[in-house]
């Protein structure tokens, strides 16, 4: 008797629960192509809110028409299969004459040894043969994240027709808020795209490291008002003072006050960060009623209104794709602080989740990659 394939897989049985299971796979029929993983890296924010057990999915209901959150049976529940959207395999069998057996691709879909995608229904790039495997766990997802941010920030600046990137960053000083890996990519496709100056604030030492080896100005939040600090030292005029824009890229309500506070009159908070305890302390009728300022949420599912005829995930993997290839050694220099063998991440998780251990990037080193 012939058993199907198995593939393993991260999963979180329950709350501060994880284990690495065999899970069948997928059959390979006309039109797929099987994929073996060979990194795949871990979004610490998002998947230790399904550890934990706070992310909101597990609370409420999604109404995908009225596009509400609402009391009702919530879409996702214990045990979570599907955890993590930043991978590269090596195709080991296809078909479709789309993609050929040998070539490397990067994907979002999951902490897993193997996968089987459909060339019609799964996204996915192509991974050029000049660029380290390591960085393209950022080219189909997390960079397209925080490419689509500055496309936010230049479609708040020049309107619709958006042409380049760096219209809403070129010659303007910028404040990131939170030195995750969102934050220092972020701020890095602002430097790239030429900002005036990019800011970085958090109170992690080894993160505002990071930002200073990535060529940023390290912001410490410890015993220091950030914003007084920002309007101190980036002025138009004596009433203009401020950052020209902020990416807020920590899911915290105070991150989010800092950010408006620190904005000059009439700024913009682009927005990227997940709230999963929402964002009650944020003061309304403070910096943000009498300085005019907006918050602009900048998710991946969709990028600014009128630009969807010129930008789609596509251009802005290849966004991303430009930057990996101009800053590759100083991003596995300072961003992907550790390769951790796929069989240890459940204990990762707990790690991180308890703070016994610190990490920017996390990549979980499949057993494919070490052959």
């Amino acid at each position: 008797m012939t058993h199907p394939p198995v593939r393993r897989t991260l999963v979180i049985e329950q709350p501060y629960r994880a284990r690495i299971v065999d899970l069948p796979e997928p059959e390979l029929h006309e039109g797929c192509f099987r994929v073996e993983t060979l990194y795949s890296g871990l979004s610490a924010g998002t998947e230790l809110s399904w550890f934990r057990g706070s992310n909101p999915c597990l609370r409420k209901t999604f109404d995908p028409r009225l596009r509400l959150f609402t009391d009702g049976q919530p879409p996702a529940a214990y045990p979570v299969r599907k955890l993590g959207y930043m991978e590269v395999g090596l195709v080991t069998d296809t078909r479709t004459p789309e993609v050929r057996s040998g070539s490397l691709v990067s994907l979002a879909i999951g902490h897993a040894t193997s996968h089987v995608l459909h060339v019609l229904d799964d996204h996915f790039v192509p991974l050029p043969p000049d660029l380290d495997p390591l960085l393209g766990v950022y080219l189909a997802h997390m960079g397209p994240i925080c490419a689509n941010a500055l496309l936010h920030a230049a479609a708040e600046t020049v309107g619709g027709g958006v042409q380049h990137l760096g219209d809403g960053v070129r010659g303007r000083r910028v404040l990131v808020t939170g030195a995750g890996v969102i934050g220092l990519l972020t701020g890095l496709f602002a430097l790239h795209h030429g900002a005036a100056a990019v800011a970085v604030a958090d109170r992690t030492p080894a993160r505002l490291a990071a930002a200073a080896g990535l060529g940023m100005i390290p912001l410490p939040e410890e015993g220091v008002d950030v914003a007084r600090r920002i309007k101190q030292q980036w002025h138009h005029d004596a009433h203009d003072r401020g950052a020209d824009l902020v990416f807020q890229c920590r899911g915290q309500a105070a991150s989010l006050a800092t950010a408006l506070r620190s904005l000059r009159p009439q700024g913009t908070v682009i927005d990227l960060a997940f709230y999963q305890d929402g964002a009650d302390s944020v003061q309304l009728g403070e910096e943000f009623h009498h300085n005019g300022l907006a918050i602009r949420a900048a998710q991946i599912g969709r990028v600014p209104r009128g630009q969807a005829h010129l930008w789609d995930r596509d251009r802005l993997a290849l966004e991303t794709l430009a930057l990996l290839r101009a800053a590759g050694d100083d991003i596995v220099e300072y961003l992907v602080t550790d390769v951790v063998p796929f069989d240890d991440a459940p204990k990762l998780l707990a790690d991180l989740a308890a703070r016994r251990r610190h990490v920017i990037q996390a990549v979980f080193e499949m057993p494919a990659a070490r052959r």
